[in-house]
């Protein structure tokens, strides 16, 4: 042995729904947050069969992006399939997504815990048989007045769209600081106090 110490690979999930329709709504907060990062590391998202995956490098590390095309629902399936084809533990999954419990444009960071009613993170849940991943929560906000499924599918009016490119852009952040400083630095970052 030459003393050499490998970093872990990780995947780094974005939960959303395929499709144009889709793809300005509030619910694709995490597919916008892993084409941040595509973007910014030079990754081209490739369609396999119910998946959008890419592999970049950040800080030293090799990241999978995967961008499941399964609907929110069924996002799991396609985790738990990457998972498996790259020989991946959970532990080293980051998975990012909309929050309606958080006001729009915050993040958050954290370990593990319940879905908070998340079909999507529910289905990780499912399919991979463990709460023990890393979630990026990125705030949506709620309105009483609207159904909650109805809410979820609205594109973001142009003042949001302004918050959400940023809530996007830190995000993308969090994950390069999960992934070269730690899980640590990336809470103390983004987590309010």
């Amino acid at each position: 042995m030459d003393g050499k110490v490998f970093s872990p690979i990780w995947v780094v999930a974005g939960l959303g729904n395929p499709g144009r329709k889709y793809s300005k709504t509030r619910h694709n907060a995490g597919f916008m947050a892993v084409d941040e990062l595509a973007a910014r590391h030079g990754g081209q998202m490739a369609e396999k069969a119910g998946y959008a995956i890419a592999e970049i490098a950040i800080g030293g590390s090799r990241a999978v992006l995967v961008k499941p095309l399964t609907y929110m629902n069924l996002s799991g399936q396609a985790v738990r399939a990457v998972l498996q084809k790259k020989g991946i533990s959970p532990e080293h999954l980051i998975v990012i997504h909309d929050d309606m419990d958080l006001e729009a444009a915050r993040l958050r960071v954290r370990k593990n815990g319940s879905s908070g009613g998340h079909r999507g993170v529910e289905s990780v849940i499912r399919e991979t048989g463990t709460i023990n991943f890393i979630r990026v929560r990125i705030g949506i906000g709620r309105d009483p007045a609207v159904p909650a499924e109805t809410y979820v599918l609205q594109k973001f009016s142009k003042e949001e769209s302004v918050s959400m490119k940023e809530a996007v852009s830190s995000a993308a952040l969090a994950v390069e600081i999960i992934i070269s400083e730690g899980l640590e630095k990336a809470m103390n970052r983004f987590n309010p106090k």
